[in-house]
């Protein structure tokens, strides 16, 4: 028993350490992917399992109380929600208009732009030292209204540049995330001390999911990421950037958790959408790809600044109280 606990320490330090420096991973693999695509070519087929695995591993990490924050602090949870399926979308689409993007680029942007939170600004937030219960509850809101929300936002965005099936989408929406979250979430609750054993292990696999979707991504668009690279990563900033605009006047962890978690996408989704619902736009996966590397370098920029701040603001305080006396 004690070897086995200690097994699962090793994988539970490795999974956090990978989860902690996940940019770094996927650029290193990204770059082996990139200069070696035909080993990686396989994995494109195989986009929506790796993805609903990712989910599913998200959905075991979810316990009933996390359902109680949601309803303890709803103006939050929702203004946030709102906040990220208003401004994200039509961020994307203006960037679209107005950086004049070729249509399955803009379509790819559009489809990050409508996609739910992704679970790694939950530990952005943590990071930062924002309000972790708030961002797990605006990630699990707007990851369960999504089958209906994203394909929505899609077809009245995407729907000038590229025909969009909306029915096809709310189904791939439905099977690739709700599905696999439901049954994560319906499995740790039945056999929640076995799953709270192998918490360390859960991060890891969406980890290793993720990082596989986006070599798949680079391997099979690697020369196509020669011309036009450079027009989507600054698209991709650009977008990114706009999220972390802080509109809500609230405490600073709340401000700080909603401003991570509208910039965060769930650019997994955007990814496995493209490629099943868009094959006949295969550039329409790179934004994604792309986002999902600078998400989380602007994410852990953004958070050291936010600490700074709040280091700044204490220091002045200190120095206000000491003059005071």
């Amino acid at each position: 028993m004690n070897e086995q606990n200690s097994v699962l320490n090793i994988i539970g330090k490795v999974s956090g350490l990978l989860s902690k420096y996940i940019a770094v991973v996927i650029l290193i693999t990204s770059a082996i992917a990139f200069t070696h695509p035909q080993e990686f070519m396989w994995i494109p087929q195989y986009t929506a399992l790796f993805l609903g695995t990712a989910m599913f591993g998200m959905g075991l990490t979810i316990k009933r109380e996390d359902f109680q924050i949601v309803f303890s602090r709803p103006k939050e949870v929702i203004s946030g929600c709102i906040l990220q399926y208003t401004i994200m979308p039509l961020a994307a689409y203006f960037l679209a208009v107005v950086m004049n993007l070729d249509t399955d680029i803009a379509l790819g942007v559009i489809l990050v732009g409508c996609c739910p939170g992704g679970t790694a600004s939950n530990v952005i937030a943590y990071i930062a030292k924002g309000d972790v219960p708030l961002s797990v509850g605006m990630t699990i809101t707007s990851t369960l209204i999504a089958p209906l929300v994203t394909p929505v936002l899609v077809y009245l965005l995407a729907g000038s540049w590229v025909e969009v099936s909306f029915m096809a989408m709310v189904l791939s929406v439905v099977k690739i995330v709700l599905l696999p979250v439901l049954a994560g979430i319906i499995l740790n609750s039945l056999f929640h001390e076995t799953i709270v054993k192998l918490g360390g292990i859960l991060p890891l696999v969406s980890v290793v999911a993720i990082v596989t979707i986006i070599d798949g991504i680079v391997a099979v668009n690697a020369a196509k990421l020669m011309s036009c690279g450079l027009i989507v990563m600054l698209a991709v900033v650009l977008h990114n950037g706009i999220g972390m605009a802080r509109l809500m006047k609230v405490s600073y962890a709340k401000e700080t958790s909603i401003a991570i978690e509208v910039a965060m996408q769930n650019s997994g989704l955007a990814l496995a959408l493209a490629t099943a619902n868009f094959a006949a736009n295969p550039l329409a996966t790179l934004p994604g790809a792309i986002f999902s590397v600078w998400h989380n370098v602007s994410g852990s920029i953004f958070a050291s600044c936010r600490i700074k701040e709040v280091e700044e603001k204490q220091k002045l305080e200190l120095k206000e109280h000491a003059i005071a006396k």
